[in-house]
């Protein structure tokens, strides 16, 4: 909280060299993510200026998300400036399911911590060699452990609980054991683009069946079942994406029920449910015929390479695992090894906490911003679905927000036929502060209320 600039050799009005000299100390490392700053009456003794100067300071800083304010805490180093991001685009990329990192997730600070304990409790070299496919017996049974603490109606033990790199891999060696080239598996019709690419590796065809407001359609599922030789189906019954749809317990009961009578197999996709707990899964309720991929990837970070699969019994944890072995040989040990102590000191559910309240912020800040339009979202989800008007056409749409510098996601990435919907996607976790998603969503408000340009090249 020392923190005094120099700014008498600079140029231009005080309140913008305060600015400037901020964003090049976070910039050069002097200043990190989370760090404290002066009270902006402390920094205006330091520096011999007004305190209203201290204060335009602190407020263009927050507007530029160099700076996060918190009531009664005070103010610290948000992220960095844009030109600092390893591997950032120019302007502001809404396209990206991210997960927030607010100060309050701590997310430097805990993972140093973690390597640290794990260092002086069993030393990082053990880490660095081959390990198990889908973990060890022990982070297995901590994973099992924490999934049934947070998830209602998974009975989950080590025998039936692999940790996988990533809920795609998982995808991924899931078909290849429950289908072959050829065959056709069914989702919503709207479906998670990973597991198109994933299909589409595999040599499989998707077939989307109809969805209403409660989700994807029993009696559609069931003809489709019926009619057809699709014996696996994909399904992300909680905060679907992208329509953000959370599927209610008659509803799951009534899927449940087909998935037996049908023979298919199931599997579900929950990235939400640690965020916005409440619902039991669908494989809960037949879990003899199904597979849950319950991903932190979300809920703490993606660069963690962690999911939580649950499967129906050690028959199918061995054959997930050999062909995790044929694939990708194992969960990253270090990463494994630092997700599981999370789940064990409480770390996991901390970050988890402090996720949840900055997604219920900004999906505050949407609903504000977006007010009159037909939005669809959850209060503590990533997401907003927002369909537009006719005037705008989806890619159109994108090309002009993209001129303005603002990504976004149409409903073609999502659609499993030739009719996608004209909405788009955002995702209110991929910006670096609210400041800036905050002007993510004024571009994004100016441009629903303009006219489509005439001119405009759509590329």
């Amino acid at each position: 909280m020392d923190w005094t600039p120099t700014i008498t050799d600079r140029q231009g009005p005080l309140y913008q060299r305060i600015v400037t000299a901020l964003a090049e100390d976070i910039a050069a490392g002097r200043l990190h993510r989370g760090q404290a700053l002066p009270t902006q009456r402390a920094l205006a003794r330091a520096l011999g200026v007004d305190l209203t100067t201290v204060t335009r300071a602190f407020a263009e800083a927050r507007r530029q998300g160099l700076v996060e304010a918190r009531v009664g805490r005070g103010t610290f180093v948000g992220a960095h400036p844009p030109a600092t991001v390893r591997g950032a685009a120019p302007g502001i990329d809404l396209s990206m399911n991210l997960p927030p990192q607010p100060i309050e997730a701590d997310l430097d600070g805990r993972l140093a911590k973690a390597v640290s304990d794990i260092r002086g409790s069993s030393g990082i070299a053990p880490y660095l060699t081959y390990q198990q496919p889908g973990g060890t017996a022990a982070e297995r049974q901590t994973a099992a452990d924490w999934l049934q603490g947070l998830v209602p109606g998974v009975t989950a033990t080590a025998a039936r609980v692999l940790l996988v790199p990533g809920t795609q891999s998982a995808l991924f060696c899931l078909l290849l054991t429950h289908a072959a080239p050829g065959d056709t598996v069914l989702t919503e019709r709207l479906s998670y683009p990973g597991l198109k690419a994933a299909a589409a590796a595999a040599g499989l065809r998707l077939a989307g069946v109809e969805m209403d407001a409660e989700g994807i359609v029993p009696d559609a599922l069931d003809r489709a079942a019926r009619t057809g030789t699709a014996r696996l189906v994909y399904l992300m019954p909680t905060l679907h994406n992208p329509t953000t749809v959370t599927m209610p317990a008659e509803r799951r009961r009534h899927i449940a029920d087909v998935i037996r009578a049908r023979g298919l197999t199931l599997i579900e996709d929950d990235p939400y449910s640690f965020l916005v707990p409440g619902e039991t899964p669908v494989s809960a309720l037949v879990p003899e015929r199904a597979y849950l991929a319950a991903s932190l990837s979300k809920c703490i970070a993606p660069g963690l390479r962690t999911s939580l699969v649950v499967v129906p019994d050690a028959e199918a944890a061995a054959r997930l695992a050999s062909l995790l072995r044929a694939t990708l040989q194992m969960p990253a040990p270090l990463m494994a090894a630092v997700a599981t102590l999370w789940m064990r000191d409480g770390t996991a559910g901390a970050i988890v906490g402090a996720i949840r309240s900055e997604a219920a912020a900004r999906q505050a800040l949407a609903r504000a911003a977006l007010a009159g339009h037909p939005l669809a979202a959850h209060p503590g989800g990533l997401h907003v679905w927002l369909p537009l008007p006719q005037r705008w056409p989806a890619q159109r749409f994108a090309a002009h927000l993209n001129g303005r510098g603002l990504a976004v996601v149409t409903g073609e990435a999502f659609a499993t036929d030739a009719s996608p919907p004209n909405a788009i996607r955002l995702a209110l976790g991929a910006a670096r502060s609210r400041a800036q998603l905050a002007r993510a969503l004024e571009i994004l408000s100016e441009a629903l209320a303009s006219p489509a340009p005439d001119d405009e090249v759509v590329v």
